[in-house]
């Protein structure tokens, strides 16, 4: 009876870390994919949300191969993270265009892209004190970046010599 009882609590200890980790990484990718949504980007919610619960997923999987009986391999983490990364770039790149004046867009999101699969990556291990740091600081860059680019880009422009003024020497 008590090998059982252990058993279920064991199981729902599990299960309760799946759910948390599992939960918080598609609560992170939604906040990232919210955003792009707000801006009208192609990658919105659904696709941050899932970038992020599949490297969740996968890093999950990695760290709890000892339940099937096997020992996990010290650098499987790493063969991971280095797939995911590498992989996400190719669903960042859809994401980036550029017109024929040869403007591009699209950076902002496939960078938030390929952001939220580490952040996934993060959940899926579990670094609660780094994904609470990282999500305050990716949504300051993202709510206050476009806002601080057009400060700097007029102090710039207003200390810059216009074309009738000689440069000052000294």
């Amino acid at each position: 009876m008590t090998i059982a009882l252990t058993s279920a609590l064991e199981n729902s200890s599990t299960i309760c870390t799946l759910f948390s980790r599992l939960g918080v990484a598609v609560l992170v990718g939604g906040m990232l994919g919210l955003n792009r949504d707000l801006h009208g980007k192609p990658a919105g919610l659904r696709t941050h949300a899932l970038v992020t619960l599949g490297a969740a997923t996968a890093t999950l999987v990695i760290l709890n191969l000892q339940p099937f009986g096997s020992p996990t391999d010290p650098s499987a983490l790493s063969h991971v993270l280095q797939g995911i990364l590498t992989g996400i770039g190719f669903l960042g790149a859809g994401v980036i265009i550029r017109d024929p004046e040869g403007h591009v867009s699209g950076l902002t999101t496939a960078a938030t892209i390929w952001v939220a699969a580490v952040m996934g990556v993060l959940c899926g291990a579990g670094y609660w004190p780094l994904i609470l740091v990282s999500s305050f600081l990716i949504m300051a860059v993202l709510t206050l970046g476009r806002s601080i680019e057009k400060l700097v880009e007029r102090l710039f422009r207003k200390n810059q010599p216009t074309s009738k003024e000689p440069p000052h020497t000294q």
